[in-house]
């Protein structure tokens, strides 16, 4: 199998993975709906998805530098697929939490060892662009799979969205028929650099602020507008789609934006275009002007997330398991240990105050970067993703 096609498979792969991240906050308005819980315990559950899976993330990425355990990676994506998939079949607050908590532990085991099988294609940057767009665009597909399973068939379907784990991972055990070329990068490699981890703990601070921001739009923006605007299951569950699919999508632009105007410009810009974007969907006076500001500001979210992984990654030469389980998996988990507090807030202030809040996440993400180079040179370090 040539580096392409086994980036490209790996890519597609991280899309099965991450479509679980995308399918638990997309379950809160069902959950809400069905079991007529407040949104400090929808908020909970968001909050199952992601504590564990920020603790355990980067000491996974800590572990497969040291040594190599692909397996892992099917595992992970098991364990995902799996623990969405038993929500519906959960009778307690407590079982479905733990359901959760299942499932973002897999997320976190998946990351580190499926980014260094991307490094070992051999394609560089090319590959990692690749990975983290497949990665995006199963976020993106999360509310949708919801969206058809549980809008159609009820919370008791949602065993059905465990098929696609599954099935990849049968995928994934299958032998290779050729092993990547010898002339591909490997684990046995010596890596060339020094590891800058000042800059690299700069820019986890960008990734977690973009982070909280980008995890309390998902588990609280379709709960605001469906409040707002009397949205439907099937509809606020497209709303959330559009919000992380706009995100996909833009990420497809990031490797122009970057050659264009270097890595920390994008990042700094997209940042900021966010701010006033937030204030537009909270202030939309009608549903599709609503819509359309939350398009946008799923793209301006977008743009820097492939930015975060080749970047750390340009820091980190030594220890590419852990950049990649920063700023693949914890820019997403390490966003919903605010959900809890986000929740409350909406509980007795609003979801519109409560995601008002969410200004500062950009806000601050574009502050930090002030702080970063790139050790590549401001408009080359992206060429190739």
């Amino acid at each position: 199998m040539t580096g392409r096609r086994r980036a490209l498979g790996l890519a597609v792969e991280h899309g099965v993975d991450d479509l679980y991240q995308g399918a638990v906050p997309a379950l809160v308005p069902a959950l809400v709906a069905v079991r007529g819980w407040d949104l400090t315990r929808a908020g909970g559950i968001v909050l199952a998805a992601t504590v564990l899976s920020s603790l355990a993330q980067p000491l996974f990425g800590l572990v497969t530098d040291r040594r190599r355990m692909p397996r892992l990676r099917i595992l992970g994506m098991v364990l995902a697929g799996v623990g969405v998939g038993a929500v519906g079949l959960t009778d307690s607050y407590a079982a479905t939490w733990c359901a959760v908590l299942l499932s973002g532990l897999g997320v976190a085991a998946y990351h580190p060892e499926a980014a260094r099988a991307v490094h070992a294609t051999g394609i560089g940057d090319r590959g990692m662009g690749w990975f983290t767009v497949g990665g995006l665009a199963g976020f993106a597909a999360g509310p949708a799979a919801v969206g058809l399973v549980v809008g159609g068939l009820g919370l008791g379907a949602t065993p059905l969205l465990a098929v696609p784990a599954l099935a990849a991972a049968a995928i994934g055990l299958l032998p290779r028929r050729r092993p990547v070329p010898a002339t591909a990068t490997t684990d046995t490699t010596v890596v060339s650099g020094h590891d800058d981890w000042r800059r690299f703990g700069w820019l986890t601070g960008v990734v977690v602020t973009r982070s909280v921001a980008f995890y309390g739009l998902s588990a609280f923006l379709a709960v605001h507008l469906t409040m707002r605007f009397g949205f439907g299951p099937a509809t606020a569950a497209a709303t959330l789609g559009i919000f992380t699919g706009a995100g996909a999508v833009a990420t497809i632009a990031s490797s122009a934006l970057t050659r264009r105007w270097g890595r920390t410009a994008v990042l700094r810009w997209s940042y900021v275009v966010a701010v006033p974007l937030l204030a537009a969907v909270l202030l939309a006076p009608s549903a599709l002007l609503a819509l359309v500001a939350t398009g946008l500001l799923g793209a301006a979210l977008g743009v820097p997330v492939p930015v975060h992984t080749t970047l750390g990654q340009a820091y980190l030469p030594r220890h590419l398991g852990l950049a990649a389980s920063v700023t693949l998996g914890l820019a997403v988990s390490a966003g919903g240990l605010a959900s809890p507090f986000l929740g409350a807030l909406a509980d007795h202030r609003g979801t519109t105050v409560a995601l008002a809040v969410l200004v500062a996440g950009p806000l601050l993400a574009a502050v930090l970067t002030l702080a970063l180079r790139d050790p590549n040179g401001e408009r080359t370090g992206s060429s190739d993703t």
